[in-house]
């Protein structure tokens, strides 16, 4: 863990779809640092979500960064809606995704930061060449397509062995985590070289989201609340 604070970036794929706009405006008051969008296509994996209309939407609404998660097939045929759309942060799997250097190379382009999402059953040297030129890995450290699921035995550990990879190869990216993240494993996650922690339940779960921010940032910082 550098001494950069660990941020905080609350999932709407746990709030409450019929009040988005407040689900996005109560994360801006808590003080998260950017809102995360899991994009699922019913393909890649069995669930639909959001699209880029509902990025566009609730624009307006925040000036917080947008993170968007892409776990759709064939990513280079949309992706750039997402960007459109006000994306910030846009990560495509690289189990979807061949072409990873063009796909980096036009969002960094556009002004936007690139990154690569792996899967908890894809080995980490799928990601050898990828950590040279994003701008962050994000680690599923469940299973990808539903929120709500139990954090993975052995994340923490694959985060670490991810964190020691990007450093051997002479790489920059940042490492950001998504899948089960609370209070319970964000400090170990941080300890790991986590920078960016994606929450979703333990954000929108707990009726208070400010209250939940403060105490994951807390819990990322080695403090306890």
């Amino acid at each position: 863990m550098t001494g950069r604070p660990v941020r905080i970036a609350p999932s709407l794929l746990s709030a409450d779809f019929g009040r988005l706009a407040e689900a996005v405006a109560s994360c801006e008051t808590a003080g998260a640092d950017a809102i995360h969008f899991d994009v699922m296509d019913g393909r890649f994996v069995p669930n639909l979500t959001v699209g880029p209309i509902v990025l566009s939407a609730l624009r307006g609404a925040t000036a917080l960064p947008f993170d968007v998660h892409l776990m759709i097939e064939e990513p280079l045929r949309t992706f750039e809606q997402y960007l459109d759309a006000g994306a910030s942060r846009l990560a495509v799997h690289v189990e979807a995704e061949p072409h990873l250097h063009r796909f980096a190379q036009i969002v960094r382009g556009r002004g936007a930061s690139p990154g690569v999402a792996i899967n908890p059953g894809t080995s980490l040297l799928a990601l050898d060449e990828a950590v040279r030129f994003v701008d962050f890995v994000l680690v599923m450290t469940v299973n990808p397509g539903w929120g709500g699921q139990s954090f993975l035995p052995g994340s923490v550990a694959r985060v670490r062995e991810l964190s020691e990879l990007i450093r051997s190869r002479g790489a920059s990216c940042e490492i950001a985590v998504d899948g089960g993240v609370g209070p319970g494993n964000a400090g170990d996650l941080a300890a790991a070289g986590a920078a960016h922690l994606v929450a979703g339940s333990a954000v929108f779960g707990r009726g208070d989201v400010a209250a939940a921010v403060a105490t994951l940032r807390g819990a990322a910082s080695g403090l306890r609340t």
